[in-house]
């Protein structure tokens, strides 16, 4: 993997992991304000509008991004910047038009989402926090295509930079428009449930002055590169909007993989519980699933989710370039890195269940259940978009629809079933079969276009799961003793639970890999100059 990938992965990576974190830490205190009606609300409204999101931008980052990196490596940099500029004027349009339709459908999504009156919230409410949260669809579409811009250009941080602005801008919002609401002004929770789904138009117009920023300051290099421009290729913006369609379909697509998933959840979990007698539990069940756990679970996706970005633009100016053996050594590499990071956080994750659950929401024996249930998830969610990056990468991007679809229709199939046979549970188990087979789809058609061999992959990751089990008996075992000291369902006691066992998993988990040198195989001489600076004699 070159150092320009790892340059790039590693920017994009702090970003999305330093956004990531932000989007999870402000739940505490916004639990501790609104209460699980309020993020009950809130989560009824997000659903649809990620949906609506996906399909506004229409896979604009990445599509434009593969894009601008396919003709800037032949030298056509000015096919890149007439794209960006006739974009500019879609991108609004669709945003607005996306902004009507969500507007105009929350009844509808409402109805089908409260399924009885002996659920705690009504359609009424999540009318409003829905209508509330449409608002933002009208600016990130727009911003979307200039941070794919940026990303064609090989350019990683103006997207970094204004993904974690945009998320500290919608936090503080969030978090005091509620807290006026409901202390100040007296207001109830379908008001601050709808202040805080309107934060994220306020946090987008921050992400869009810090993009604006960034293109004032790299307007005179990027205008450099245009007189380096061949000159060769002439393409018509009819042509260039059927390329990118090609290129974005399947990028709604991936950008939709999760959403669909939690919206099959809200159109299905409720009518299940409610034909098995469980209305009430209903609501406050689904939010410890979509909205508590889901929170968790997703912080280890973040770095999936980075290097899928990553990924398309360098895979592609291999694959163009004819370097197949670069593109399998590529994507060899990226499956071992996720592997090696994501397997001991959600085996983590797994056996520090209870503290943490305590931590950020208080002791409850059902979230805490549902918790340790769900994280091993977090593995799939993390394989599907890069999987899906790389069939973008080597031209077979239409696979790609093909097995979401597949999954999903799983989902919808064995989803009410399994609600009414194991509730929560259910639904996490008709997930996982889901995204197995989205998963194992994309899988077979990267060996049959590439040739790609998984048998260092195989190799490497047998060990990683290996020392991922000595890692889990040792923090196992940390953690069984240090429960008889301490009580999981204080918040301070489970902090401390959970700062000494991860730290003990933390140091097995890291000797084993420097010992190994699989540290050093997977991210080359980073390691070695870590080690220095801490003077590790591994």
């Amino acid at each position: 993997m070159s150092s320009k990938l790892l340059r790039g992965t590693f920017i994009l990576t702090l970003g999305t992991i330093i956004s990531k974190m932000l989007g999870l830490f402000y739940v505490i205190p916004f639990d501790a304000i609104v209460g699980q009606e309020g993020t009950t609300l809130y989560q009824y409204s997000y659903v649809p509008y990620t949906i609506f999101l996906s399909i506004a931008t229409g896979g604009i980052p990445l599509a434009i991004s593969k894009f601008i990196s396919k003709y800037n490596a032949l030298d056509e940099y000015a096919v890149g910047r007439k794209l960006f500029k006739s974009s500019q004027w879609i991108m609004i349009i669709s945003g607005f038009v996306s902004f009507l339709i969500l507007y105009l459908s929350a009844p509808f999504l409402a109805g089908m989402v409260i399924r009885d009156t002996d659920q705690v919230t009504n359609i009424e409410d999540v009318i409003t926090v829905t209508r509330a949260v449409s608002f933002a669809l009208i600016i990130v579409p727009f911003m979307s295509l200039s941070r794919g811009f940026f990303q064609g250009h090989q350019s990683m941080g103006p997207t970094a930079v204004s993904q974690v602005v945009e998320q500290i801008v919608r936090i503080v919002f969030l978090l005091a428009g509620a807290y006026v609401v409901l202390n100040i002004m007296g207001g109830d929770i379908v008001t601050a449930a709808s202040i805080s789904t309107f934060a994220a138009f306020v946090g987008a117009i921050g992400g869009l002055l810090v993009l604006f920023w960034y293109w004032w300051r790299r307007k005179p290099y990027l205008d450099e590169l245009l007189l380096k421009d061949k000159g060769t290729v002439d393409i018509s913006l009819k042509e260039m909007y059927k390329e990118i369609l090609v290129y974005a379909a399947p990028f709604v697509f991936v950008g939709l993989a999760n959403p669909l998933f939690q919206f099959i959840d809200q159109i299905t979990f409720n009518r299940a519980m409610v034909e098995i007698g469980l209305a009430k539990q209903a609501d406050f069940a689904y939010s410890a699933l979509n909205f508590y756990s889901h929170k968790l679970v997703i912080i280890p996706v973040s770095l999936a989710t980075a290097f899928s970005l990553t990924l398309v633009p360098n895979i592609t100016k291999s694959f163009i370039s004819g370097e197949r053996n670069v593109v399998n050594s590529q994507i060899n590499q990226t499956f071992q890195v996720i592997l090696f990071l994501i397997l001991p956080a959600v085996t983590g994750m797994a056996l520090l269940a209870e503290p943490i659950y305590t931590t950020f929401y208080g002791h409850d024996p059902y979230g805490t259940e549902v918790l340790r249930f769900y994280a091993p998830v977090a593995l799939l969610f993390s394989m599907f978009p890069v999987t899906a990056a790389i069939l973008q990468g080597i031209n077979q991007q239409r696979f790609t629809v093909l097995s979401l679809l597949v999954g999903l229709l799983i989902k919808l199939t064995l989803n009410i079933p399994l609600i009414k046979l194991m509730e929560t549970r259910g639904a996490i188990l008709a997930t996982i079969l889901g995204y197995v087979a989205a998963i194992t789809i994309n899988l077979f058609v990267i060996k049959y276009f590439t040739g790609f061999s998984f048998k260092v992959t195989g190799r490497r990751s047998l060990l990683i799961c290996i020392f991922t089990l000595l890692m889990f008996l040792g923090a196992g075992g940390t953690y069984e003793v240090l429960s008889m000291f301490f009580n999981p369902t204080s918040i301070t006691q489970a902090i401390v639970m959970i700062i000494i066992t991860a730290l003990v998993g933390i140091l097995i988990y890291g000797y084993l890999s420097l010992k190994s040198k699989l540290a050093n195989i997977l991210f080359g001489t980073r390691v070695d100059r870590i080690k220095e600076k801490l003077h590790l004699r591994i």
